[in-house]
């Protein structure tokens, strides 16, 4: 498979199918058994060092479990997304952090619309905050793709939908590429500009969303 720049691309499948291990091999997270896998011009199986390093900087990932650092704030957290781009303790906490790293992150808290809670400890914010928070660091990382594992998985239905609004909203606004995991068909139908089903390891189907159908996936989930 492969996936154009700037689209949005949903995958579904049952527990297993292998959702979750195709999107943590895009940046060896996992380690392929065999295969290729190219992302922004540079393979990743036996990359050297150097070159699985840059390709990461490229790539926000966001985890179910949202990972954040709970003890320290909001602000802080969205900081370590710039880790990628600069190293070193000053992208540590808020509090060593140059000034124009912070305005940064205030600015993407901002458009994440929890600019007011900054300075709260991540262990103090509700679970769609927390991915909120998430979202906002891995847009601080100014990437050029957004791998999203189930992102919306631990959240309510009210709060899913939101947060998946704002996630492909502020994706396209940043012209980013998006592969994110569901068990919601109803997001894979409305955010997605194509939808691929994996079935024991293999592509099922891939399609546009246009054509997709909760129907017509039956078959995936027995």
């Amino acid at each position: 498979m492969s996936v154009e720049s700037g689209s949005i691309v949903s995958l579904i499948g049952a527990n297993g199918a292998g959702k979750s291990t195709l999107l943590r091999s895009c940046i060896r997270l996992i380690e392929p058994d065999s295969g290729s896998i190219t992302v922004q011009g540079k393979q990743l199986v036996g990359a050297a060092h150097r070159d699985l390093v840059f390709v990461r900087s490229k790539i926000g990932f966001i985890f179910q479990k949202h990972n954040l650092s709970s003890r320290l704030s909001a602000l802080s957290n969205v900081i370590h997304g710039a880790q990628s781009r600069r190293g070193g303790p000053r992208t540590w906490i808020q509090a060593f952090a140059p000034k124009e790293l912070r305005e940064e992150a205030m600015d993407m808290l901002a458009a994440v619309g929890l600019s007011h809670k900054a300075l709260s400890r991540a262990d103090q914010l509700s679970g769609g905050q927390s991915q909120r928070v998430a979202i906002a660091r891995a847009l601080m990382q100014r990437p050029r793709i957004i791998l999203a594992d189930e992102p919306v998985a631990s959240l309510d239905p009210s709060s899913g939908f939101e947060v998946m609004e704002l996630l492909i909203r502020l994706a396209r606004e940043h012209k980013a590429t998006v592969m994110f995991t569901t068990h919601n068909l109803k997001h894979a139908e409305e955010y997605a500009d194509r939808v691929i089903a994996l079935k024991g390891g293999l592509i099922a189907f891939d399609q546009h969303a246009s054509q997709f159908s909760a129907a017509s996936v039956k078959d995936l989930y027995v």
